[in-house]
């Protein structure tokens, strides 16, 4: 991977963070990370990964609210962001926080019933 795509990638996510954080007003949108985006190799399509936080229900709600920001936020990406093409934005959910968070809580779990032992 080249270094500018690797930049590029890294400033796409802080700018799609800071969005989130101080421009979207939905009331969907939970709590959210952006945890990475990926470039394809023309830099048209960017797929961003988000972790999402909450209830089931309240997951699907703010999927569903950002996905109805892409719009919003790919505008705000080319006025912020000076390259040729402003790429089409596409979330996807990125579980790897969650699974984490189940990992640590299982390895606890264990430790706890070792000590039993």
């Amino acid at each position: 991977m080249s270094y500018r795509k690797e930049k590029l990638e890294e400033l796409i996510k802080r700018v799609i963070s800071e969005l989130i954080i101080k421009e979207i007003k939905d009331p969907r949108i939970g709590f959210v990370t952006v945890t990475g985006v990926s470039l394809s190799n023309d830099k048209k399509y960017a797929k961003v990964g988000v972790s999402i936080l909450g209830t089931p229900g309240e997951r699907r709600k703010t999927y569903e609210g950002l996905k109805s920001a892409a719009g919003f936020i790919q505008h705000k990406i080319g006025k912020s962001i000076k390259i040729r093409y402003t790429p089409h934005i596409q979330f996807f959910l990125d579980s790897s926080v969650k699974d984490a968070v189940q990992m640590v809580d299982l390895l606890e779990d264990l430790v706890k019933n070792e000590d039993r032992d």
